[in-house]
């Protein structure tokens, strides 16, 4: 599993001119699996995200998580987070798991933030989205849990 997280002001995943989704201060977490993913990499990635402490405190350090600060998680389904790009003009995109395993492994991630009391809007696995995004910092993180 491989999770692309910003820290973000706001952020929006609009499908067919409809809002599907849309955060204030939070995460904004492009998700992708790839064969061999199981629902402990899906557990392990959701309270990683959870605990990880990206938000300045009092002094100015990044030591507060999104529960501290009130923060939301918006969570885009990405498979091109696993294209591969080494050879050709073309991506690969081989590695990225197919709908029946990763349709699962998203909607167990999406609950499994909700369930670690993290308030969360998603857009549509497979959809055409377009995401918009005020990254804060910038922050950005690249996450992942191989299989």
């Amino acid at each position: 599993m491989r999770v692309v997280l910003q820290r973000v002001t706001r952020a929006s995943v609009t499908i067919d001119d409809r809002v599907a989704g849309e955060i204030g201060a939070g995460f904004l977490l492009l998700a992708g699996f790839t064969h061999g993913d199981t629902p402990a990499h899906v557990d392990w990635m959701a309270e990683k995200v959870a605990g990880l402490r990206l938000f300045s405190d009092a002094d100015g350090k990044m030591n507060l998580a999104l529960a501290d600060v009130g923060g939301a998680v918006l969570v885009v389904s990405q498979f091109t987070l696993y294209g591969d790009a080494a050879k050709g003009r073309r991506p690969s995109f081989i590695d990225a798991a197919p709908p029946e395993v990763a349709i699962p492994l998203y909607e167990r991630f999406l609950d499994r933030l909700r369930a670690l009391g993290l308030p969360v809007e998603a857009g549509e696995f497979g959809a055409d989205m377009k995401v918009e995004l005020l990254n804060d910092g910038p922050v950005t993180l690249v996450l992942e849990r191989a299989p």
